[in-house]
């Protein structure tokens, strides 16, 4: 019996030894590797209105045209698009045709992405209602339908004019 308390006794000595090591060991390891304290002038504390202030001046640019915030985020506007005009769309934006019919319009051959469908629209035929429509290139825009006779309904996010 004393033998095999004497085997656990020397074990746990031994897994103590082992863990008492570790952590000496991993100790001086990360004071080693830590040389930057936090709150000094390398490593500064800041607080949120500063960080805000440092993003608004990264971002603050914003782009020129409708649909566009102070906060440089674009938001969706309503737009009547009459039957004898075009909306022309700048790259990036997007659109949703919530009324009326309407047809891709591309100065060259190329067209338009249907996001919802993942199809591209060529010049000159119908787009979809209720799917986002996203433009690649500027140079592109959507019209209604020659036997529309009724204006189109549009959501636009992003950059935008009427011809």
């Amino acid at each position: 019996m004393k033998k095999i308390s004497m085997k656990w006794l020397g074990a746990s000595a031994f897994i103590a030894v082992g863990i008492v090591a570790g952590v000496i060991i991993g100790n001086a390891i990360t004071v080693g590797t830590s040389s930057v304290t936090p709150g000094t002038v390398n490593d500064p504390v800041v607080t949120k209105s500063y960080v805000d202030e440092q993003i608004a001046k990264l971002g603050g640019g914003g782009s020129t045209g409708g649909g566009s915030s102070s906060t440089g985020q674009a938001t969706l506007e309503v737009v009547t698009v009459p039957t004898n005009k075009i909306l022309m769309v700048d790259a990036g934006s997007e659109i949703v045709v919530r009324g009326g019919k309407a047809i891709a319009y591309s100065s060259d051959s190329n067209g338009i992405s249907d996001v919802t469908a993942g199809a591209d629209i060529k010049k000159g035929s119908p787009v979809p209602a209720n799917h986002l429509i996203w433009f690649p290139r500027d140079g592109r825009g959507i019209q209604a339908a020659s036997d529309s006779k009724t204006s189109l309904i549009v959501l636009v996010k992003g950059t935008y004019s009427l011809q």
